[in-house]
């Protein structure tokens, strides 16, 4: 179910917003929905992310249990750097 709403926006604002939502073929609405959407789930990912480094802060790793991730991505490394080097990154 969708609601029509009101906004007020800056005259600048506007005319890059009917400018985007022309080059992505979309209307205005369907642009604005979907920064919104955007917008809101980084909003939740910062908040997960918030949520994380609390829980850190208050019971942080012990080296053990860190230690074998860290192996673990170690040759992963070296393929990245391998494949950016053949890609000329």
């Amino acid at each position: 179910m969708t609601t029509t709403i009101q906004i007020v926006l800056d005259k600048n604002l506007l005319k890059a917003a009917d400018i985007a939502a022309k080059q992505q073929h979309v209307n205005r609405s369907a642009l604005i929905r979907e920064a919104l959407q955007r917008h809101l789930k980084h909003l939740h990912e910062l908040q997960l992310e918030e949520q994380d480094r609390k829980g850190y802060r208050t019971k942080p790793q012990r080296e053990k249990e860190y230690r074998i991730w860290e192996e673990a991505a170690a040759p992963l490394d070296e393929v990245c750097a391998a494949l950016q080097f053949a890609l000329g990154c």
